[in-house]
């Protein structure tokens, strides 16, 4: 594809970015990005204080 025909798409779809309008059902977002509150933090390592009073003995 030539860079006129290539410009022209990126155009296109720049304008239909632009001048669109969409439809956002902002309460399933919220469900999908919230976070429930009895949920546990999954990022956090629950081994993580067990793991070290063991390491910390093998240093001693």
């Amino acid at each position: 594809m030539g860079r006129g025909r290539q410009k022209a798409k990126h155009t296109k779809i720049a304008r239909e970015l632009k001048y669109d309008t969409y439809n956002v059902n902002y309460s399933a977002l919220e469900r999908e990005l919230g976070h429930p509150e009895n949920a546990e933090n999954e990022y956090v390592d629950k081994w993580a204080d067990q793991y070290a009073d063991e390491y910390e003995d093998e240093k001693a």
